[in-house]
């Protein structure tokens, strides 16, 4: 099989398990668990995954200094913790394809975020693409109202705008460790990081996971495993193994594929009601991140191209 080819079908199962997700975790959210026990699942299960993967890979890259470690852990502390939180928080008032649509944002934060830090330079489309994009978001927040499937879609909607905004920052702070350790020792040490911080959040708030009391074929618990198994793991996987084979900016772009899934398993399975406002705030944040790619792609800059992005 061609290379290109295998690369494109792997970065497509990845980003399908990532749209997925969302509305998984709607499912379990609040009913199944809350939030705090939600990010807990997450996060300790990514960590010993990412542990055991990296016992396969580990003599391929050098291993971390002490005070790279101890950065990466607070990375993890702060901002995989806290994108975590807000994505598990967010999801818990509003609805998946609304959530979709400000993960649909990274790339603009990304960009910003680089732009401040001076690794990037502003051009015409980028800045017309930050602003359609952040047109489209305004568009869902005032357009969005209570229903039965999102209680507080305005709280819900700004826990994921953070969220969004929280997992850019830790894109641009991985993307500087990932060439000398390697992404399975940069992930194993920033997941531990956030899992710390939901230990400790999990102590203040309670823990809540009434999914744990039914049966392992029961449906919450599939569900769970499916997000513990695939999204939060495995996709990450299939991701790095698509870096390998296609630029930064093809796997980019198949960031869009999040929302689009989303946004169709939600009006399926009754998750969310067909609204005008949002197709035309999905079409925004498409073009949105469209502009800024296509920007990146002329600009022949792969490494600081915001591409990895997950959720």
């Amino acid at each position: 099989m061609n290379s290109k080819v295998k690369g494109n079908i792997l970065m497509f199962i990845a980003k399908t398990f990532s749209g997925l997700n969302q509305n998984a975790l709607r499912y379990l959210l609040p009913n199944w668990m809350s939030a705090q026990t939600g990010v807990l699942f997450r996060l300790g299960f990514g960590t010993l995954f990412f542990i055991v993967y990296e016992l396969f890979v580990w003599k391929k890259f050098t291993l971390p200094t002490w005070k790279d470690s101890g950065k990466l852990i607070l990375t993890g502390l702060i901002f995989v913790f806290g994108y975590m939180w807000a994505l598990l928080e967010g999801l818990s008032f509003t609805t998946p394809i609304s959530s979709s649509i400000f993960i649909s944002l990274q790339p603009v934060f990304v960009f910003i975020i680089c732009l401040v830090i001076k690794t990037e330079k502003a051009t015409w489309k980028k800045v017309i693409g930050m602003i359609i994009g952040f047109g489209g978001a305004l568009l869902c927040v005032l357009t969005q109202h209570s229903s039965a499937v999102a209680s507080a879609p305005m709280k819900g909607n700004m826990f994921c705008l953070l969220g969004a905004f929280l997992y850019s920052c830790y894109l641009v702070i991985e993307k500087k460790f990932i060439p000398k350790l390697g992404s399975a020792m940069v992930s194993a040490l920033t997941f531990g990081g956030g899992a710390i911080g939901a230990i400790i959040l999990v102590c203040f708030s309670g823990w809540d996971a009434l999914v744990l009391h039914q049966n392992i074929f029961s449906t919450p618990m599939l569900v769970l495993l499916f997000v513990l198994i695939f999204p939060t793991s495995l996709s990450y996987l299939l991701q790095d193994f698509s870096l390998k084979l296609l630029s930064a900016t093809v796997v980019a772009l198949y960031s869009d594929l999040i929302l689009i899934v989303s946004a169709i398993a939600s009006y399926i399975i009754g998750q969310d009601k067909f609204s005008w406002w949002q197709i035309l705030a999905i079409a925004l944040m498409l073009l949105s991140v469209y502009l800024v790619e296509i920007s990146e792609a002329k600009t022949n800059n792969p490494p600081k191209e915001s591409a990895a992005l997950q959720n």
